[in-house]
């Protein structure tokens, strides 16, 4: 997925959002590992929401490994006419459930989901992913409350806290801890891991509660790229062949050992 991530970017003259897109692509992987979708014509399948819009490269490989999304269709990311751009567009033929773009919307769009899905009697999870960054957004704190009232314990929040954002990091800009001790405040069950170790995210992921459940994934921004991780640039930027060359050797050199 890193690999099929970092060709996307190179092919883009807009640049990718590749910072938030390499924070959560485990997380997305594993997501789609866990949840139940056995169609998305499926009306009791779990849904997987996006929140945090930018981290398409994570959603759209993640797809593309799960047969969803086909290498045509990544081909065209940020071409004129594509139908896949830097923030994802609904299309359920494709696995998209959200349009992703207003941050902190999803996990609004989430609270209707989860309560429809209660009344009609479905047995399913409602997963958002959302940014530590994106947390500065009012609606998500509203949405949170509303979570607890309703008590939607269909929902399971996934925090990507990789304590950076559009412009520098989360502590500078809009400090969120005691964040553990806001989201026991609104109701939320707590788990806290590593958000780049798969057998954690495969363990913690399908858990049930008779609570919200809130994780929180610590984790890296731009992960695995040296010379962008916890660095702002990555938010979005472009890679020059020799930068795209040298990210590319140290995915596999960490993956592969080689």
């Amino acid at each position: 997925m890193k690999l099929k991530a970092l060709d996307m970017a190179l092919s883009t003259s807009f640049g990718a959002h590749i910072g938030g897109g390499f924070s959560a692509m485990e997380i997305m992987r594993c997501l789609y590992e866990v949840a139940n979708i056995p169609s998305m014509n499926d009306e009791g399948r779990d849904r997987v929401i996006l929140s945090k819009g930018h981290g398409v490269l994570a959603l759209y490989t993640a797809l593309w490994e799960k047969g969803l999304m086909t290498e045509e269709d990544l081909a065209t990311f940020e071409t004129d006419g594509t139908q896949f751009h830097g923030h994802a567009h609904r299309n359920m033929e494709k696995g998209i459930e959200f349009s992703g773009g207003s941050l902190g919307l999803g996990v609004s769009y989430a609270v209707g989901v989860a309560k429809a899905c209660k009344m009609k009697g479905l047995n399913n999870t409602i997963y958002v992913l959302l940014g530590d960054g994106e947390m500065d957004e009012g609606i998500v704190w509203e949405a949170m409350m509303s979570i607890s009232n309703f008590g939607l314990n269909n929902i399971t929040l996934i925090i990507d806290r990789n304590h950076f954002q559009l412009d520098g990091s989360t502590d500078e800009i809009m400090r969120l801890n005691p964040i553990e001790d806001k989201l026991l405040a609104f109701g939320f069950d707590i788990e806290v891991i590593d958000g780049h170790s798969i057998e954690s995210l495969i363990n913690t992921l399908p858990k049930k509660s008779d609570k919200p459940r809130a994780i929180l994934a610590n984790t890296v921004k731009a992960h695995g790229i040296s010379f962008l991780e916890n660095n702002k640039m990555s938010h979005q930027c472009t890679l020059s062949k020799k930068k795209y060359e040298q990210a590319v050797d140290e995915i596999r050199r960490a993956y592969d050992g080689e």
